[in-house]
This record gives structure tokens, sequence and C-alpha cells, in this order.
């Protein structure tokens, strides 16, 4: 994936890699209600959502704080495209090193 520089500033924020993430940590970013709505509403899509097509109960700058502990914890990756931040869930590296997990977070919300 390309950088793409604005002003001198990379717009690619960092990503671990999710082999060095440990368990603690995905589990600590996903006892959050809000954030295990972001990883299953990114799952449903089959697709990478812009932060803001995602329906969430908080301000926008609380969104922010959930989308990079996300990140942090090696669940999502973020690029820009234009002026959007996109989000892809990394479910085929996060099913690699922690198989089964993904599937148990977004059963949650598949229920009727």
């Amino acid at each position: 994936m390309a950088v793409v520089r604005d002003g001198g500033r990379d717009r690619v924020p960092p990503h671990p890699d999710v082999r060095d993430v440990g368990l603690q940590r995905v589990l600590e970013a996903l006892v959050d209600p809000v954030r295990r709505r972001i990883v299953a509403a990114l799952d449903a899509a089959g697709a990478d959502l812009s932060c803001g097509a995602i329906d969430l109960p908080v301000s926008r700058s609380t969104a922010t704080h959930h989308f990079h502990v996300l990140r942090e914890a090696g669940l999502i990756r973020q690029y820009y495209v234009g002026t959007s931040r996109m989000n892809a869930l990394r479910r085929e590296e996060f099913d690699a090193v922690f198989p089964g997990l993904l599937d148990a977070v977004t059963a949650e919300h598949a229920r009727p």
C-alpha cells in the first residue's frame, strides 16, 4: 500500500503486525460494545467503510478514539481515500492468529 503524503505528514497511520499483538490487548479492545459494533459492521459489510458510514451512538471524537483502539489492537487497517478515512477489518490476518475469535464477536450482532 502506498503512503499518501499530506503536507509532509504520512496519511496512513502505523499498524501493528497482528502476530505481535497479545490476546490481552485484543480482548481489552473488544470489551467495549461500541468497538464490537464497529467490528461487526465491517464484517457484515464485507467491504471497507469510512468512519462516518458506521452508525455509532457516540460523538465523532469518541468514535475516533474507538477506531484508534481497534487499529492499535491490530483489528482494523485504516487508510485515506481523498479526505475519507477508510477502515478495513483485518479478518484473514486475525483469523490466522486468533482462529474463531472474530466469529464469536460478530455472532453477537448477527442474532435477531
